[in-house]
C-alpha cells in the first residue's frame, strides 16, 4: 500500500477518518495516540515547515516505530487533514457577530490571517482539497451564520468562504515570503534597481506611473486591510 498519499493511494474516507474511531482496531492498547500523533506533526511543521513532515520523523518525535504510525494515519496526505483540523481548532468557533455580514468577514479574515502566520505551513497546506474536520465545520458553521443577513443562497455562502479563505492563504504566504526579503537587504536593493531600469526605459508607462505614486503605508497590517477591504467592499450579492 503507497504511504506516500501518491495517486495510488486509496481514496480517503470522509466518514472513517472523522467519525470513526481514532483507534487501532486490532492489537494491543496503543501507547500513542491520534491527537498526540497528529500535534508531533503540527510541531515539526512550525519548527522545519512543511516539507520537513515525514512519517519517519513524526515517529521520532513521538518515540514510535514508523509502522505503528500508518494504523493511525495511512500516508501523508491523511495526516495533512489531521493536521489542518487540528491547527483549525484553534480558531473560535463563537466570536462575536455584528450583524453586518461585510465587518463580520472582515473579523473572519484577520482571525484567519492571524492563524496562518502562526502555522506559515497551512497556506500551502490548504491548496489541495481538504475534507472539512470538527473544527473546520465549527468555524464554518461560524462563518456561515455571519453570512446569514447577506441573503445569499448556501452555494454562494460556501462560495464566499471559499473565496476569503484562498485570499488570506495567498496573502500569507506572499507577507513570508516578502518577510523573508526584508531580511536580504542586498536583494532588495538589486529588485528595487531592476524596476528604476525598467520604469525609465519608455516602454512600459503604466507601470512608471504606478511607481511613481505616492506610497502607501506599508506595514503588513496596513496593506492586509487595504487588500481585505477591497475584495469584501466590492463583493456582489446580487
Amino acid at each position: 500500500m503507497p504511504r506516500d498519499g501518491s495517486a495510488d493511494a486509496p481514496a480517503l474516507d470522509p466518514l472513517q477518518l472523522w467519525l470513526g474511531s481514532d483507534q487501532p482496531r486490532k492489537g494491543r492498547k496503543p501507547a500513542y495516540s491520534r491527537e498526540a500523533i497528529t500535534a508531533a506533526a503540527v510541531a515539526l511543521a512550525d519548527a522545519e515547515g512543511l516539507e520537513a513532515v515525514t512519517m519517519r520523523k513524526v515517529a521520532a518525535q513521538v518515540g514510535a516505530g514508523v509502522m505503528s504510525l500508518y494504523s493511525y494515519a495511512p500516508d501523508k496526505e491523511t495526516l495533512l487533514h489531521l493536521m489542518v483540523d487540528h491547527v483549525t481548532g484553534e480558531l473560535p468557533a463563537a466570536y462575536a457577530l455584528t450583524g453586518d455580514w461585510r465587518a463580520d468577514l472582515k473579523t473572519t479574515a484577520r482571525l484567519q490571517r492571524a492563524h496562518m502566520l502562526r502555522h506559515p505551513w497551512l497556506p500551502a497546506a490548504l491548496t489541495t482539497r481538504r475534507v472539512p474536520g470538527p473544527n473546520t465545520l465549527a468555524f464554518l458553521e461560524r462563518v456561515l451564520t455571519a453570512l446569514r443577513p447577506a441573503g445569499l443562497d448556501g452555494a454562494a455562502k460556501l462560495e464566499v468562504f471559499a473565496q476569503l479563505t484562498a485570499f488570506v492563504a495567498g496573502h500569507v504566504a506572499h507577507e513570508t515570503a516578502q518577510a523573508a526579503l526584508t531580511q536580504s537587504p542586498e536583494r532588495a536593493a538589486a529588485e528595487a534597481r531592476y524596476l528604476a531600469v525598467v520604469a525609465a526605459d519608455g516602454e512600459h508607462p503604466e507601470l512608471a506611473e504606478a511607481l511613481a505614486t505616492p506610497g502607501r503605508p506599508l506595514t503588513p497590517d496596513a496593506t492586509f486591510a487595504r487588500f481585505l477591504n477591497r475584495l469584501i467592499d466590492g463583493l456582489d450579492t446580487g
